[in-house]
């Protein structure tokens, strides 16, 4: 006779779904029938490589990140706080979701929105690869420039005047740059609310920081083909001379702006560059320098243009620009940005005049400063016109 034996009985625990699970989320190519998997909307019907390895390479809970931020500063702010600006983008002011051990996903009364943070895309979409692609070739067509002038001896068909012009105040340049890069975008590189943006202040910030090292390794260059050229005399000037003491206090200003991201890089894409920047290097070295039988610092100065006019500031608009028509904020923001036109202004036109004995200074003077300065300004009613704000006065007093 056999016996059956009995098997024990086991417990289970009950599986209970907590949405923090993965694959709990539904992103917009979670659909069953999907070829590919992105976790955002792409600005355009498909998204673009730049959108792939930029678009929150850190996630925000605002947006994707069901479990929070995953760290925090010593005062108890966490990711990518919000007010370090004053600027707004609509649905910033929601309130935050209350999370609980285990409780993973967003809370089931409402739905967090997309914030209009997020809408930002650069328009140069720029990211390490084009960065190291781009100045790379531009390094390399200056470094052929300069090798050609040397072959040739163009050197030598520099006048005096110019000599002494370019070893003082195109040398000074470099310290502009070399501070606007480093202790103004890199040091606002951390504190945009997204990584498109940090993206972009990056790219501007190493643009500024090739431009000043361009300066130096020519200002080193020009003391060993130019006899008498005293490469040094850009310190002596920066630090001492009246034209450039306006200017350097107005950068020295912009890299004190106290907690504000938005400021910083407002008033130096949209102020300080067209009214100072472009009024000296296009409208003073490269109107100037061919007339005095320099063919080659155009081109040094030229790449740091097209830098600012062809791509820094293609970011900036795309970053201010919706702000300004925000669909919550756009009446604060442009009060904001007004405030910062009003402060920022005077100050760089104030600037401006203390550079005009510079004009002066060459033998050959193909345009006066007053016409110089009158293309700056037109310049940046422009920019200020494209971005929704308006000039409280005529930006010539």
């Amino acid at each position: 006779m056999t016996t059956t034996q009995e098997q024990p009985v086991r417990s289970v625990p009950t599986v209970s779904f907590t949405d923090a699970e993965a694959g709990a989320k539904v992103f917009p190519d979670s659909g069953a029938s999907a070829r590919r998997y992105n976790y955002f909307t792409p600005a355009k019907r498909k998204q673009t490589h730049y959108e792939d390895v930029t678009v929150e390479v850190q996630p925000d809970p605002r947006h994707y990140l069901a479990q929070g931020w995953l760290y925090g500063f010593a005062n108890g702010e966490a990711g990518y706080p919000l007010t370090w600006t004053t600027l707004k983008a609509w649905g910033v002011d929601k309130p935050e979701p209350q999370r609980g051990p285990g409780s993973g996903g967003l809370p089931k009364d409402f739905e967090w929105p997309a914030h209009g943070w997020h809408e930002f895309r650069d328009p140069n979409e720029e990211w390490e690869f084009t960065l190291y692609r781009y100045n790379a070739n531009v390094v390399r067509q200056l470094n052929q420039n300069i090798e050609n002038a040397r072959e040739a001896k163009a050197f030598e068909q520099w006048s005096p005047n110019w000599v002494r012009f370019v070893e003082r105040h195109i040398g000074a340049w470099m310290h502009i740059d070399h501070i606007l890069g480093l202790y103004v975008f890199a040091a606002c590189n951390r504190s945009a609310p997204t990584n498109m943006h940090n993206t972009a202040i990056a790219v501007n910030s190493m643009h500024k920081i090739r431009s000043a090292q361009d300066l130096a390794l020519y200002n080193l260059t020009l003391s060993e083909e130019i006899e008498d050229f005293d490469g040094r005399a850009h310190l002596d000037a920066w630090n001492n001379d009246g034209e450039w003491q306006g200017v350097r206090e107005v950068v020295e200003a912009l890299t004190a702006i106290d907690d504000d991201w938005g400021e910083s890089m407002f008033a130096t894409n949209v102020v300080f560059e067209p009214l100072l920047g472009e009024l000296f290097r296009s409208h003073m070295v490269q109107q100037f320098a061919a007339a005095n039988g320099d063919f080659v610092t155009p081109t040094i100065v030229g790449a740091t243009e097209y830098d600012y006019s062809q791509r820094d500031l293609r970011w900036t608009q795309a970053c201010f620009g919706p702000l300004t028509a925000d669909k919550e904020f756009a009446a604060h923001n442009v009060t904001i940005m007004q405030g910062w036109l009003s402060r920022w202004v005077p100050r760089c036109l104030e600037a401006a005049r203390t550079m005009e004995p510079l004009w002066s200074l060459p033998d050959m003077k193909p345009r006066t400063f007053e016409h110089a300065l009158d293309r700056a300004r037109n310049r940046f009613a422009g920019i200020v016109t494209e971005l929704g704000l308006e000039l409280s006065q005529e930006p010539d007093t």
